[in-house]
């Protein structure tokens, strides 16, 4: 690792959320996939009543919501893995609760990462908030 001047690691950090981020970006295109595929099968029905279409319209915004959703505890346990094996948690269930609140960008501040791991944190919440943009984008492209 390269320390940085104030004697705290940077490169290795980084470098472990940019591999987490490009995870992370993953598991949002299979949920796209997924999406896409799911509304491409349910436009062989537009011939339906509009009665059968409103209700399978909303079916289809809540099964967007609920992939999205998914995609993104997905994406926290996914980075409160990662937090345990880089040793930055020795739980599972603080790593989790701790990713949680990062990824939803609160910023608590009850549970804080260790020195060497804390740019893990900033990191997370950016690839969030990219990966909460592609989640509204489904779900609009759907409605």
């Amino acid at each position: 690792m390269v320390p940085s001047q104030s004697g705290i690691a940077i490169f290795l950090p980084l470098a472990v959320g940019a591999a987490t981020t490009f995870c992370t970006i993953i598991v949002h295109v299979l949920a796209v996939i997924t999406i896409v595929g799911v509304v491409r099968f349910n436009r062989r029905f537009d011939h339906a009543k509009v009665r059968f279409r409103r209700k399978r319209d909303l079916t289809m915004v809540a099964t967007t919501a609920l992939l999205a959703l998914t995609a993104h505890l997905i994406e926290i346990a996914t980075w409160a893995l990662v937090f345990v094996f880089c040793g930055a948690f020795s739980g599972l269930a603080t790593a989790f609760y701790h990713s949680a609140v990062n990824y939803t960008s609160l910023g608590y501040g009850d549970v804080v990462m260790s020195a060497s791991w804390k740019l893990l944190a900033p990191l997370e919440t950016a690839a969030a908030l990219l990966m909460f943009g592609v989640s509204t984008a489904m779900v609009f492209a759907v409605i």
